[in-house]
């Protein structure tokens, strides 16, 4: 299999060269209709370049983590190898710039990506779209100076990396984040928390929001200025940094495979060297991380239904009951006519949302949470009703559909939750 951004065909897999890649997404063909001059077909055909990346990643979906996940999963391994492996395709900087050693895809390109790999392990693929949200976010705010310290190890893997934003005390209401970098000299320290963060205790990179712009003042102007979107910024924390520690790892129901934890500073001294973009920007660096992340979740539930609704599709034409398949019950065929018909919404809304979010469209942003709400709703809804269709058989963990159902069912709350993607839409819509 070669490296993404090539056109060999995939046939196995194997580390590829870091050699820049070579992406052409060629303009879409107009196709003239009997009667309708100048008219031009909308195309929903991939080219031939993503029909390989997509390719890539399905065979190394396949091969290094399809096989693993179940053991990755029970024994709850960050799977380092398959994840370096990845990155050695060009998974580790899908749309980081070609001159830091990313892949300089697109979102819609992403997605595909992502859909692919989930169908391997939706837990190993969903820490991959948070380092990827994160590599991103150095390469679009960062300085030529940033991006060159830390984006090749990024790309590569070599660094693992995560993204800091929720706290204990502040989940869905981001705006109200608590943590402090004060500035002393020519560094900044941080006090405070953050919860829930995949990589926590493992990642090299911690790419945090903060309070900065505080300095020492009382506390009556104190919780004043800790208030809302403005005075966050977004800081760059390096593993080893005194002052930073973690919690023990969190047991979850489902991602297994990605280590969370809280991550806290105490009197934690980084470089002001390490400040992405400018002071008090960071909160709309974080959200415009968020559509991006949104998407690739998405896309990761989309994946894994996908992967169970077929398995379930080849369990109805084999399995009997009552002398027939259940194949030949209606009812039940009708069940999978709605989940191929929701997965397919899901698709073609996720894809849609990925190409404004690219092009910079007005209104990606509440198109990238339109997709999140419906694909993620959408996904769980499949794999649950998959493991229905399973009957006992879904219930055990000898089969793969209870993993995937403990995996998706996080996506509807993280990247935010279901309840804040409708908020968004309604805002957009209502001009509130």
């Amino acid at each position: 299999m070669g490296r993404i951004g090539r056109i060999d065909p995939p046939h196995g897999v194997r580390e590829g060269t870091r050699t820049a890649p070579c992406i052409s997404l060629r303009p879409r063909a107009r196709y003239a209709l009997p009667g309708a001059t100048g008219f031009s077909r909308m195309d929903f055909n991939l080219t031939e370049e993503q029909q390989a990346f997509q390719a890539t990643a399905r065979d190394f979906a396949r091969a290094e983590m399809m096989p693993h996940a179940r053991g990755w999963d029970e024994d709850e391994v960050f799977p380092v190898d398959a994840l370096r492996k990845a990155a050695a395709l060009g998974f580790g900087g899908i749309y980081v710039k070609e001159d830091a050693g990313g892949s300089a895809l697109t979102r819609l390109d992403a997605t595909l990506i992502f859909e692919e790999l989930a169908q391997g392990c939706v837990s190993t693929a969903a820490y991959l779209s948070i380092h990827n949200m994160a590599a991103w976010m150095i390469d679009r705010f960062g300085s030529d100076d940033q991006r060159r310290r830390f984006l090749p190890k990024l790309c590569t893997m070599e660094h693992f990396a995560s993204y800091c934003l929720t706290e204990p005390d502040s989940g869905s209401d981001a705006a109200s984040l608590t943590t402090r970098a004060v500035r002393d000299g020519d560094a900044y320290v941080l006090d405070g928390s953050k919860a829930f963060i995949s990589g926590g205790g493992v990642s090299d990179v911690y790419v945090v929001m903060a309070r900065t712009g505080i300095g020492e003042r009382s506390d009556a102007v104190l919780q004043t200025n800790m208030r809302g979107p403005k005075g966050i910024s977004c800081i760059v924390v390096e593993k080893g940094t005194p002052g930073l520690s973690f919690g023990p790892p969190e047991k979850k129901l489902g991602w297994h495979t990605q280590p969370t934890a809280m991550v806290m500073f105490e009197n934690c001294r980084v470089p002001a060297a390490n400040l992405i973009g400018q002071e008090g920007e960071g909160f709309r660096i974080a959200m415009a991380g968020l559509d991006g992340g949104r998407l690739n979740i998405a896309a990761c539930s989309i994946g894994g239904a996908q992967f169970c609704l077929d398995r379930t599709l080849a369990y109805m034409r084999e399995r009997k009951q009552f002398g027939s398949r259940l194949a030949d019950f209606q009812a039940l065929a009708f069940r999978i006519a709605d989940y191929a018909t929701e997965l397919e919404a899901a698709r073609l809304m996720v894809r849609r949302a990925a190409s404004a979010v690219t092009l910079g469209e007005g209104g990606a942003t509440r198109l990238a949470a339109m997709a999140k709400r419906h694909a993620t709703d959408a996904g769980f809804e499949i794999v649950n009703g998959c493991l229905q269709l399973h009957g006992g058989y879904g219930y055990l963990r000898d089969h793969p559909i209870e993993r995937v159902l403990r995996d998706v069912r996080v996506h509807q709350i993280l990247e935010g939750t279901n309840e804040v993607m409708r908020l968004i839409v309604s805002r957009d819509l209502l001009g509130n």
